[in-house]
C-alpha cells in the first residue's frame, strides 16, 4: 500500500513544494522512520531527534523551527494530521465472501456484500447489513440485528436479540448480551433473577477485546452513538452509556448506571450500582465511584472525590510519618514537663521547695 507524498499532503490539506512524486510506504516513529516513511514531531523539543532521523517527511506544528534539507509538513494539529495519514495505511479486513466452513441458519438474512469467516455461526432470524465483516469463529445469535459496515472480530459473541447500529466494531473475544448478574437470597440459597431484556448498541460504537456488555434484566442495556470502549471492560445490566464516552481498560460498572455524553473514564475505574455520572465528567484511573458525579466534574481516588482534594490529601499523607515523629517527641516533652511540675508542686499540689 503506497501513496505519493502529494497524495498524503492532499489528505491533510498541506501545500507541499518539493518532490511530491516520492512514494511513501508507511508511517513510523521519529526514532525508526526510514526514507520511505512519514513521521511526526508534535513540539519543538523534538527538533534534535527529528533532525537525526531519515524520514521522507515529518508532520510538524506551524511554529516548528526550520530544518534545511528536510520535508516538513506544517499543520495546525500535527497529531491529528498524522492520525489521518495512519488511516491511509490501515489494511482492510481480509475476509471476503462467505467461507464454506461457516454455519448459517436458513432463516438468517445476509446482505449480498457480507463477509463471513471460517467456523463463524449465524443463527436463525439474524439480520446482517451490507458491507459487514464477521471474522472466524464469531457467533451471531438468533434474532440479532447487525447494521451496515460493522466489523465483528474473531470469536466475538452476540447473544440472542442484540441490536447493533451501523459501523459498529466489536473486537475479538468480546461478548455482547450475556446474562446480567442478579440474585435474591431465598431461604437457603441464591435465587437467580431472570434476565429478560436485551442490548442496543448505536452507530459508530467500538468495543475492545474480551469486553462484556450484559443484557438488561428488563428493557435495554444501551451504549449510545460514538462511544469507545477499551479491552477487558464490563458493562453491567441496564446501564445507559451516553454518546462519545471514552472508557479505558478494566473499567467495571454495576447495574443500572447512567453515564452522560462525553464522559471519560481512566483504566480500572469502577462504579457502584444505580449511580449517575454527568456529561463531560472525568474519572481518574482506579477510582471508585460510590456517589453521583456532577456534570463536568473531575474526580479521582478511592472513594472518588474532587481531584484537587484527593491530591491535597495524598500530599498530607506523605507527611504523616514525620508528623507522627513530631507528635511523639511532643508527647515525651509533655511527660517531662508534667513530671517536673509534679516534683515542684509536691504530692498535695502545693508548691514544693526547689
Amino acid at each position: 500500500m503506497n501513496y505519493s507524498l502529494d497524495e498524503i499532503c492532499e489528505r491533510i490539506g498541506v501545500q507541499f513544494e518539493g518532490n511530491g512524486t516520492a512514494l511513501i510506504r508507511g508511517v513510523n516513529t521519529l526514532d525508526s522512520a526510514r526514507d520511505d516513511e512519514v513521521t511526526f514531531a508534535e513540539a519543538s523539543r523534538y527538533y534534535e531527534k527529528a533532525s537525526q532521523g531519515e524520514a521522507a517527511a515529518i508532520v510538524v506544528a506551524e511554529d516548528f523551527p526550520d530544518m534545511p534539507g528536510r520535508n516538513l509538513l506544517r499543520v495546525t494539529n500535527p497529531r491529528f494530521a498524522f492520525m489521518q495519514i495512519m488511516e491511509m495505511f490501515v489494511a482492510p479486513p481480509k475476509v471476503t465472501g462467505v467461507h464454506p466452513d461457516a454455519s448459517i441458519a436458513d432463516g438468517a438474512i445476509l446482505a449480498e456484500s457480507v463477509s463471513v469467516g471460517a467456523s463463524a455461526v449465524i443463527a436463525d432470524q439474524a439480520h446482517i447489513g451490507a458491507q459487514t465483516v464477521i471474522e472466524a469463529g464469531a457467533y451471531i445469535g438468533a434474532d440479532v440485528t447487525v447494521g451496515e459496515g460493522c466489523h465483528i472480530g474473531a470469536n466475538a459473541v452476540l447473544m440472542h436479540g442484540v441490536r447493533l447500529g451501523d459501523r459498529v466494531v466489536i473486537h475479538a473475544g468480546a461478548t455482547i448480551g450475556g446474562e446480567g448478574f442478579g440474585y435474591v437470597w431465598l431461604n437457603d440459597h441464591h435465587h437467580k433473577v431472570p434476565q429478560l431484556g436485551s442490548v442496543q448498541i448505536d452507530d459508530d460504537v467500538e468495543i475492545g477485546c474480551n469486553s462484556c456488555v450484559d443484557r438488561a434484566t428488563m428493557g435495554l442495556t444501551r451504549i449510545r452513538r460514538g462511544t469507545k470502549i477499551d479491552n477487558q471492560v464490563h458493562i453491567a445490566h441496564n446501564n445507559d452509556i451516553g454518546e462519545d464516552v471514552i472508557i479505558a481498560g478494566q473499567f467495571g460498572s454495576s447495574g443500572s448506571v447512567t453515564i452522560g455524553n462525553q464522559a471519560i473514564f481512566g483504566g480500572k475505574a469502577c462504579i457502584a450500582d444505580h449511580l449517575s455520572v454527568g456529561e463531560k465528567a472525568q474519572v481518574g484511573g482506579a477510582s471508585v465511584i460510590i456517589k453521583d458525579v456532577e456534570a463536568g466534574a473531575v474526580v479521582f481516588g478511592m472513594p472518588a472525590q474532587p481531584k484537587r482534594q484527593t491530591f491535597q490529601e495524598m500530599a498530607a499523607l506523605k507527611r504523616l510519618p514525620e508528623l507522627i515523629k513530631t507528635v511523639k517527641a511532643q508527647e515525651q516533652e509533655l511527660q517531662q514537663l508534667q513530671k517536673l511540675v509534679a516534683e515542684l508542686c509536691g504530692k498535695d499540689g502545693t508548691p514544693g521547695t526547689v
